[in-house]
Order: C-alpha cells, then structure tokens, then sequence
C-alpha cells in the first residue's frame, strides 16, 4: 500500500508539471530537466531523474561527511581507530548510493535509448539523402542538443545518424565513467592516507581491501570509458565529417585533423605519467569533439546548440585529468625480534609473559619451548626472551620465543636455545595466520598448492594487477584452456591469491589445487 501511494504521488507530481515542458517538484525536491527533448511527459523517465538527482545530493553529502572526518583524525590522531571505522562505515556507504545510480542511469539510458530508436523507425522509410546542400533549420526547430536537430536526419544516411544518435546517448555513460573513476580516485587516496595511519592490523586490513576492492573497480571503469569513447568519437567524427565534406567546409575539416593531432601529441607526452591514459584520452579527444561540434553548429547555424556547446567547452578547460598515480604498498605488522638472554628477569608477576599475536598476513616463525598442560611461570624458561603465549583448543598452554623471518634465522636460535639447555626446542610458522610445527610435521613440499584459472581467453589487465598484488614472484603461466598461478608451499597463500583474482572478476572459474609435482 505504501510503494501505490508513493507511485501515486510520484505520477501526480510529474503529470502537474508535465505540461510546462520540465519538471517542478515539491518543496525540498530537486528540479530536473528531460536530457532528451520529447521525454518530458515520460512519468518513469522523468521519477527517475528525479532520483538520480536526489541519490547525487546524498552522495554529495556524504563525501562532505568524509572529508570532515578525515580533517577531524588529523586534528585528533589519539582517535584514530574510532574515526577510521567511522569513514569506512561512510565509504560504505557511497559505494552503495554510487552502485543504486549505476542501476538508475542503466534504465534512463535505456527509456532514451528505445525513444531515439522508436523515432528513429519512423523515418527508415525515409530514400538516403542526395548528396548537397544540408537543409536549414529555423529557430523554433532547433534543439540545444546538437544532433537531435532534424537537420542530421536529413542530411545523413538511416544507418548513420542511427550510430551518431547511438554516440550521443552512450556520452551520458562515457561521462559518468570518468565521474565515477574520478570520485574513486580521491575515495583512493584518502583510503591510502588512513591506511597508512592505521595503528592497528585489523583496521589496516579492512582499509587495504577496501583499496584493492576500488583500485580494481577503477581498472574496470577506465576500460570501460575507452572503449565507449573509442565508439563515441568515432561515429561522431564520421558523421560531421560527412556533412562538412557536403557543405564544402575544407577549412573546418582541416582545422578538424590538425586538432585531433594536437591531442595525440599531448596524449603521447603524458603517457604512463598519470593515473589513467584512458581519463587523459578522454578529456583531450572530448575537447576536440566539443570545439568540432561547435564549428558544425556554426556552420549549419545551429546557434542554441552552438551556445551549449561553448558552456561545455569552458566546463571541460576546468577538468583536472592530470590525476596522479596512487600506488601503496601493503603494510607488515609483524614484529621480528632474536631470542636473548638476560640474567634480571624480564616476566613477573606484575609484567607476565604476554599472549602470542597472530597475524592474519605475513609469514613469521618462533620457537616452541614447551606444551604444558596449566600455565608455567616465567623462571622456568631460563632467562630467555621474548617469550609469547597461546592457549590451544585443548586448554594447553604453548610457549614460544622469538620471531624470525626466514627458517635459517630459527634454526640459529634454536641452535643457541639448545646450548642453553632447552631439551626440545621446536621451529613453528604462521603463514597468514595458519600454524605449522615445522620440527614436526616438515616444510611444506615445494610447489604443493597453485592456482586454477579456467579460461582460454586472455586475462584482464585487473586480473594480472591482482596476481601481481598477491603473488609477485609466484609465476603466471598457460596450460591448455587454462592459467597457473604459483606454485605455492602453503595453501593459505594460494587460498589468499585466489580470493583476489576473484574479487577482480568473479564470472571466471577459479580453485586451488593440491599437487606433487
């Protein structure tokens, strides 16, 4: 009853204000315009512009929240895990407006799509156009959007102002692309800065995959943006190039071919010095196209487009496309310290012998003093230290000295513990939180686990960005209709690779298989 009652509403409002041509809504609504002249009467068309404007001001919103938050954990550093959790709850929060606009701007852009080509079907019939002069189009005809003016229908065959009209709604995507990738990039640094500020694993942790999370969605929006773009200023330079090559403007195509040079140039310039050629490419070749369109409004006298174009053109100088690289390299949290001796004891009663931290990435080894059935007191362990502590799921209380990096740097310290007198020191390993008694039960075999990638397309570039991330000298290979990854001596490394190829395309089919070789 209560979505009817919205719906209602909804229709009574845009059918009130339906016939002013725009939409004027309710106190605290914002206004909106058709983008597309002939859907002002559309009611769904113009509800979910509507909301797409009311999800943008919220999203607005809640980056000003970020951003004052973020001033707020510089000012008081004391409180920083508090306002960390606090900016990823509101980070959370923008993805999610910004995946309910993605969903929105799919169905605008499909309603504009089938009215374009519903009215586009009435004039297939229409005989191609006889090569000469474009007919005029007189004021009250003419259309602030450029290529809806009925000059192009005339002036061009069916199936190419079908392709201009095609370019011209896939803009709006291009567009909120780049916006987009944009908005992620600054979400990006600010992740970096309060990575970088976490003091502590778990909140780093949390932030660090939030980051792999957008920079692979970014990835995927810069692709997207190119080859939308790719299409758009293609079919748009045909087209005008068409028309002008009718009207005989040699000058303006001329002047057309030395700008599209220009770009090149400055794109070539800017090569991998940015955070994305394809935003550069974008914002330059759209420069161009906008300063093109401009010249054909002129030229065929379009003066309301000519004007719109010329606000674009001034909007689009203002564009920073100069984005930098963001690049962070995941922080260790694991604290390595040799095993030493000291005659004045370090644990006492009032300083006892602290628990073993586990961390969830990173590889260190300890050793095993003793497993021991209730908890023992710090004498027994014969001056050494650091010592550490754990409680198993039995109720046995292990104790372990030390953290190494390396296997050799354990056995030197078990080497020395043993002329110490301990009877049975063991090496043991955390390898991203998963414990081994390597005295015990052995290395792992090398090369015991790998990845499986079932694929005989290529891999994206957001798939090999995550195999880099996760496993850098782990191997890339092809097996027939498939890739490797690894091999591996652990399965949690290969469980952690795994995960991140998934999270960068989830369709492919992707496990972790055990094997001898």
């Amino acid at each position: 009853m209560v979505e009817i009652t919205k719906a209602v509403r909804r229709i009574w409002v845009l059918t009130g204000a339906a016939c002013f041509g725009t939409m004027v809504l309710q106190a605290g609504q914002p206004s909106v315009e058709a983008r597309i002249a002939g859907l002002e009467n559309n009611v769904e068309y113009m509800t979910l512009l509507v909301e797409d404007a009311e999800l943008q001001i919220r999203e607005d919103s809640v980056v000003r929240a970020v951003e004052g938050m973020r001033q707020r954990l510089r000012e008081n550093p004391e409180d920083g895990r508090r306002f960390a959790e606090e900016i990823l709850e509101l980070e959370n929060r923008i993805f999610e407006i910004r995946t309910a606009k993605g969903r929105l701007i799919d169905r605008i852009n499909t309603i504009e799509q089938d009215w374009v080509l519903a009215n586009l079907n009435g004039a297939a019939a229409t005989p191609e156009p006889v090569v000469g002069a474009v007919p005029e189009v007189p004021d009250a005809e003419q259309t602030r959007n450029l290529v809806y003016n009925p000059c192009f229908r005339a002036g061009l065959p069916v199936a190419d102002y079908a392709a201009l009209l095609q370019a011209q709604r896939l803009e709006t995507d291009a567009a909120e692309c780049m916006k987009r990738y944009v908005a992620n990039h600054t979400t990006l640094r600010q992740l970096a800065e309060s990575y970088r500020a976490a003091s502590t694993e778990n909140d780093a942790i949390a932030i660090y995959d939030r980051y792999t999370m957008l920079e692979a969605e970014n990835r995927a929006l810069a692709d997207s943006l190119s080859g939308l773009w790719n299409y758009i200023f293609d079919n748009k330079s045909y087209a005008y190039d068409y028309l002008l090559d009718k009207l005989g403007h040699e000058d303006l195509l001329a002047a057309q071919e030395d700008a599209v040079a220009e770009a090149a140039r400055n794109m070539a310039e800017l090569e991998g010095a940015t955070a994305a050629d394809e935003i550069v490419d974008y914002v330059l070749r759209k420069q161009v196209i906008v300063d093109y369109e401009t010249a054909v409004a002129g030229a065929l006298g379009l003066t309301r487009s000519g004007d719109s174009l010329r606000s674009v053109a001034v909007e689009l100088c203002a564009v920073d496309y100069r984005l930098p690289r963001q690049t962070v390299e995941e922080r260790s949290f694991l604290v390595f310290d040799s095993v030493a001796f000291s005659s004045v004891p370090k644990y006492t009663a009032k300083h006892p012998i602290p628990e073993c931290r586990i961390h969830a990435r990173g590889t260190i080894y300890r050793i095993l003093l003793g497993t021991y059935r209730t908890q023992r007191p710090p004498t027994i362990f014969r001056g050494a230290f650091p010592l550490f502590y754990t409680v198993d799921d039995h109720g046995q209380w292990r104790y372990f000295a030390g953290g190494f990096a390396t296997r050799q740097e354990a056995e030197d310290a078990q080497a020395r513990l043993k002329k110490r007198g301990f009877v049975r020191p063991e090496i043991v390993v955390w390898n991203d939180g998963v414990y081994r008694n390597v005295s015990v039960d052995g290395e792992a075999a090398p090369g015991l686990f790998r990845v499986e990638i079932g694929t005989s397309d290529p891999l994206s570039e957001e798939v090999k960005a995550a195999i880099a991330r996760t496993a850098r000298d782990a191997g890339l290979s092809r097996a027939g209709q498939k890739f490797i990854v690894g091999m591996f001596d652990d399965r949690a490394a290969a469980e952690r690779v795994e995960s991140a190829i998934r999270q960068a395309a989830p369709e492919l089919e992707i496990k972790v298989a055990e094997t001898t070789e």
